[in-house]
């Protein structure tokens, strides 16, 4: 027989109402000591609570939705599935991930989300498949929403903005200070077809335009290890090769590392790499990979904001913050 919150709350020696705070992880007063007893007794007895049954009455599922751009392999989203996991496990929710990368599954995102999927989602997708249009539309049908992007107009959802394009600018500002004149950009792919250029390839231009550069070296590669890896070992071994390389991704950075030194080139001296994201890996490459990014690996800020939301008695007004980004210089350049 399914063990019940009144047993917990007997062997706990508490109210059913106290074993319904703790173990729906809402903002209640409840003594640490209490707060352990009821979780004690919830495991001894193998309880958890009925989420369907909870999900009825409340007419919520008790679910958050992550819409990323791609299942894996970007150690940012990584970081910030984990902040979300975390913090949904304390508040009793459960998260399901989305991934959006066609236009085909950004119009499936949105219709899921529009069933009712989730009771707030959180959002970070690059690329043009999940339009601005297409985010202000969901926002529109009153679902909390947290959207990372430097978009404007998106409106009826709290924004996570980076100052990309600055710090981007002066990462390749200090290359170009450090003498290089040939400096290769290498670009996620949906970069290269944005009219007019946005975000890092766009701080690439403005820094190469301050200083009178003429000469642009932009090329794909920054989207996975491998392709960086072949597009900076075609660049380095051209009778014209690059002095610098600034790559759009710490990934793609780390890659031109290895392709520098197999061929036989010494990183600084020979070319200077700089990447994007201050991702830890950076720090025991050798030499140490310099970056642009957030000071701040965590993205508890960011996953907070959502939880504010879902859990207010009030709706919220939009909110807006910018989350700094900076240039550490290392070893590599």
């Amino acid at each position: 027989m399914r063990p019940t919150a009144r047993q917990v709350a007997e062997l706990a020696n508490v109210s059913v109402a106290t074993v319904s705070y703790v173990l729906s992880g809402r903002d209640r007063p409840v003594a640490a000591e209490t707060r352990q007893r009821v979780l004690d007794a919830a495991r001894q007895l193998g309880y958890t609570p009925n989420q369907a049954a909870r999900s009825l009455r409340k007419r919520r599922t008790q679910r958050v939705c992550l819409v990323l751009s791609s299942l894996g392999g970007v150690p940012t989203d990584e970081r910030l599935a984990t902040d979300l996991h975390e913090m949904a496990d304390a508040r009793g929710y459960s998260v399901i991930t989305l991934a959006v990368y066609s236009e085909a599954r950004a119009n499936a995102a949105i219709d899921v989300l529009r069933g009712g999927i989730a009771d707030g989602a959180l959002i970070n997708v690059v690329g043009g498949h999940l339009t601005q249009d297409l985010l202000s539309g969901l926002a529109t049908t009153g679902l909390p929403m947290v959207v990372l992007s430097n978009e404007i107009g998106l409106d009826g959802c709290d924004v996570v903005r980076t100052p990309e394009t600055e710090a981007c600018m002066e990462a390749v500002e200090h290359l170009l200070a450090e003498g290089r004149r040939r400096i290769a950009f290498l670009a996620h792919r949906h970069e290269l077809y944005r009219d007019p250029p946005v975000g890092r390839l766009l701080g690439y231009l403005k820094a190469l335009d301050r200083y009178g550069v003429d000469q642009r070296i932009i090329t794909s590669g920054a989207d996975d290890r491998v392709a960086a890896y072949r597009t900076a070992t075609e660049l380095l071994r051209a009778p014209d090769r690059p002095d610098a390389i600034f790559a759009a991704s710490d990934r793609a950075a780390i890659s031109a590392i290895w392709a520098a030194r197999d061929a036989g080139l010494s990183v600084p001296g020979d070319v200077a790499i700089v990447g994007v994201g201050n991702i830890e890996e950076g720090l025991i490459t050798n030499p140490p990979l310099s970056t642009v990014g957030p000071l701040r690996d965590d993205h508890v800020d960011v996953v907070r904001l959502l939880f504010d939301r879902l859990q207010a008695k009030e709706a919220l007004p939009a909110r807006e913050i910018v989350r700094t980004w900076t240039l550490l210089r290392r070893g590599s350049s």
